[in-house]
């Protein structure tokens, strides 16, 4: 049982994506893997070309045409320690926050009476509630960012931790609703370890 899932089943959007259609051998495994790179690091990193003004241009395009399903299902199967499989952790955060908004709500306010602990994480004082972390995501999966990318995968840690506890101490048969709050407490492992390796520079 996933711990937050997309409301919208994957579907491949490789090959055949007119964004990409200029790259060849798209079909290729291992060039959709460089595609999931590249626009990571565009998103995340910035523009440091005229190339890249053009492609980073047309994954936003995408992303505002079709929605950010098309563009995260390239990152769905990358490493939890790399720069996409990062974005796409911050992805399922921010699809399940917009989809299950009551849900959201209720742990999110029942996990911060029992985590203060984890409420403070990395010296973010001040976790973010469903809205921001809607918002956040949004800003870098929209590659409009400004803040500190480390700090993100933080904050979005945070609320994954408040959450779980939440979702735990909510727990009707107990079963189910742990499992599933222990696997967000592992997504908060991952976003953190991935926000270790952005601040040491080693997120690719």
């Amino acid at each position: 049982m996933e711990a937050v899932s997309s409301p919208n089943p994957r579907r491949p959007i490789m090959p055949g994506n007119k964004l990409f259609e200029s790259l060849p051998g798209a079909a290729d495994p291992a060039a959709v893997t460089e595609v999931a790179h590249r626009t990571a690091e565009l998103l995340v990193r910035g523009v440091r070309s005229s190339e890249d003004a053009e492609v980073h241009a047309r994954v936003v395009k995408l992303a505002d045409d079709y929605g950010l399903d098309e563009l995260a299902e390239l990152w769905s199967d990358a490493p939890s320690d790399s720069l996409p499989g990062a974005l796409w952790r911050l992805y399922l955060l921010r699809s399940w926050v917009h989809g299950n908004a009551d849900q959201v709500s209720r742990e999110f306010s029942t996990g911060r009476k029992y985590a203060e602990v984890h409420a403070v994480v990395a010296g973010v004082a001040e976790p973010p509630g469903p809205a921001e972390v809607r918002d956040m995501v949004d800003a870098v999966l929209r590659g409009v960012a400004t803040g500190d990318f480390a700090t993100t995968l933080d904050r979005a840690a945070a609320f994954a931790r408040i959450i779980a506890t939440g979702r735990a101490h909510l727990a009707d048969d107990g079963h189910d609703e742990v499992l599933s709050a222990s696997k967000l407490v592992e997504m908060a492992d991952q976003l953190q370890t991935s926000a270790r390796a952005e601040r040491a520079g080693q997120l690719w």
